[in-house]
């Protein structure tokens, strides 16, 4: 068995791991790129939604590397994600690619699927062997996630900006040279101590954008033009309301309960939509108000073409605006979207929030 999966910003980094330390082999999917899309673009349904088209460019390109088996997660409710495997599978069947398709469907979907799938799977001596390579995989999820946040910090502060890509750019060109969790940890303990070399201007003031919106959106560069970096280099600093942390804590580490964070976005959302509109519509609107009262200069939503629980949060996130008066940009992304006017619209919104600040500060 070769395994892949989607390729969704650094969950890649921890899945490899995870594999990996269990003795299966693994063929991570290539960095998201132009032929990415384009072979997704051209293999999928003209209407679906952008992520389904990368992700079917990525499987063709993990098949051409040797894969034969494909792990993905489910889902269910009013989004077209829940279709995804259903339909990729027959996209790469279509495509002449017999592959077998492994889903984790949510645990409210039945048990004993579950179970099924990990013993397919998961080929382990022992339960404890398991467990051991899931604590260092969620181990290298949490750290990979506080290397980008920490290099949204540095960026926003450093006196050189562009040094922080310079690391940054060399840690994901050595992850895929690394083996297992403890070789990737060494690696990212390395990139740490790198980013806080870097000199920074602590009488630096940086305007704070928070990013909301559909999950894929906000966690994968390449789909959202690495508005992170952009941002970045403005001299702003960003913050992300969902990382492959948050989803874990909420979804599984503190199931079923959820996560404090995550249960506080529900009750400030409650007032404006109090009811699940799908993939993550009603944190988005939760997600503005938080951001509103932790004092964040602005928010930007960010949702691919299409996105039905977005297309509803976008248009209630109008009123949360307007009420608390608080700017919201709404950035939608698909395969025809011009880096140069998106640009332009993230300058625009970072002067408008720097003027704000500064009419605030005169009274």
């Amino acid at each position: 068995m070769k395994i892949t999966f989607p390729h969704m910003g650094n969950v890649y980094i921890a899945t490899k791991a995870f594999f990996e330390e269990l003795g299966q082999e693994v063929v991570p999917p290539p960095i998201c790129s132009r032929k990415t899309l384009e072979i997704g673009t051209k293999n999928s349904p003209e209407t679906i939604c952008l992520p389904l088209k990368i992700m079917t460019g990525n499987f063709v390109e993990s098949i051409k590397k040797g894969a034969d088996t494909i792990l993905l997660v489910g889902s269910c409710g009013p989004c077209r994600f829940g279709f995804y495997s259903t339909l990729e599978k027959h996209i790469l069947e279509d495509m002449g690619y017999n592959v077998d398709f492994i889903v984790f469907d949510p645990i409210y979907e039945g048990i004993k699927p579950i179970k099924d799938n990990i013993v397919k799977v998961f080929k382990v001596g022992s339960i404890g062997e398991l467990i051991r390579a899931g604590k260092l995989s969620w181990q290298i999820i949490k750290t990979a996630d506080y290397i980008t946040q920490l290099s949204n910090k540095v960026r926003a502060y450093a006196v050189d900006s562009y040094q922080v890509d310079l690391i940054i750019n060399s840690y994901y060109r050595q992850i895929e040279k690394v083996y297992g969790g403890e070789e990737t940890i060494e690696l990212m303990n390395k990139t740490i101590d790198n980013l806080n070399k870097i000199k920074l201007d602590n009488s630096k003031e940086p305007i704070k954008i928070g990013l909301i919106g559909e999950i894929y959106t906000i966690i994968e560069p390449f789909v959202n033009l690495e508005v992170e970096r952009k941002l970045g280099h403005m001299g702003v600093l960003v913050e992300k309301s969902l990382t492959p942390t948050t989803w874990v804590e909420h979804h599984i580490a503190k199931f079923p309960f959820g996560s404090k964070t995550e249960n506080e976005k529900y009750r400030l959302a409650k007032p404006y939509l109090e009811t699940l509109v799908g993939g993550h519509g009603r944190e988005t609107v939760g997600s503005a108000i938080y951001y509103a009262n932790k004092g964040f200069d602005g928010v930007i939503q960010l949702l691919p073409l299409n996105c039905m629980p977005e297309i509803v949060a976008k248009s209630i996130l109008c009123n949360v605006s307007k009420d608390l008066n608080f700017p919201i940009m709404t950035l939608i992304l698909d395969e025809m979207t011009g880096e140069a006017g998106y640009l332009t619209r993230l300058e625009a919104f970072v002067d408008l929030l720097k003027r704000r600040r500064e009419e605030k500060s005169v009274g």
